[in-house]
């Protein structure tokens, strides 16, 4: 069964003068000729994306959305209409979004958070913007430590609201970050903490010693770079260090302890020093 906005692996059933035509199951779908790779035959099988055109007729095509089925992404308003909008989406057709799953009318060239989804009633792929419907910490999925995706989804007076792994939420405090993230915004994150009710905090990075072993190497090029001195140690202001080698103040202690031990490094007053 063809998965519709999803990619598919579909089999080439022939060749015709504008394209091939692509196994869909009861219908054949076409792979129009400027998408075809060279070579690619009938009885061959191709990775597809599928979706609608404007004729309601199934296509394929080997262009990269920016976002399938079931996955959020900021995605720029291409058009307005009384009835909705229409959003870029990265391939030959824009995905409409209707009023009724807007939080607030759209305006032409803005970018908004959306999940794409099957409409119901059409079956084509459809974005809303209601996205705390498919989203859930009664049963979860992760457990503390877990390495996950975070999507920055809310600003709130702790810190920001995030999307865990497109199915749970949380929350990344101000304190655990040191520059100002956006809506859209993605990164690499560890549960840090699952709280009474489900409620998770998160971090950026990865946890514990495994951070620290991946930003050692950063450091040390950083310092050498630097005719073998940093003014920055244990001592110095988060914001500092943060602006000069993008780590929080936690990580980069981590790091110097663990380069300290190794007598890589040594401090000074001011800084940090490679050690001759």
């Amino acid at each position: 069964m063809v998965l519709v906005g999803e990619y598919n692996t579909l089999k080439v059933v022939k060749e015709v003068d504008f394209g091939l035509y692509l196994d869909g199951g009861k219908d054949e779908i076409l792979l129009p000729k400027r998408y075809v790779p060279q070579g690619l035959k009938a009885g061959d099988e191709i990775n597809v994306f599928v979706y609608h055109d404007n004729e309601g007729r199934l296509i394929a095509t080997t262009d990269k959305p920016f976002a399938s089925v079931g996955e959020m992404a900021m995605l720029e308003v291409a058009d307005v209409t009384p009835h909705g909008a229409f959003l870029k989406w990265g391939i030959m057709k824009d995905v409409f979004i209707p009023v009724a799953y807007m939080e607030q009318r759209m305006r032409k060239g803005e970018k908004r958070l959306v999940m794409l989804v099957i409409d119901a009633q059409t079956g084509r792929v459809t974005a809303t913007e209601k996205i705390d419907q498919f989203l859930t910490n009664f049963d979860l999925t992760v457990k503390e430590g877990e390495e996950v995706d975070l999507l920055i989804f809310q600003k709130t007076d702790i810190g920001y609201k995030v999307i865990i792994n497109s199915k749970h939420t949380g929350v990344l405090h101000y304190n655990e970050v040191f520059k100002d993230l956006e809506t859209g915004d993605r990164l690499r994150g560890y549960i840090k903490k699952i709280r009474p009710g489900n409620k998770i905090d998160v971090s950026p990075g990865v946890k514990g010693y495994g951070r620290v072993m991946s930003e050692e190497e950063k450091v040390l090029e950083v310092i050498r770079n630097n005719s073998g001195y940093i003014p920055y140690n244990d001592k110095s202001d988060p914001e500092s260090i943060y602006a000069f080698l993008g780590m929080s103040k936690k990580t980069f202690k981590m790091i110097l302890g663990a380069l300290y031990k190794k007598r890589l490094i040594e401090f000074t007053q001011t800084g940090t020093k490679l050690v001759e």
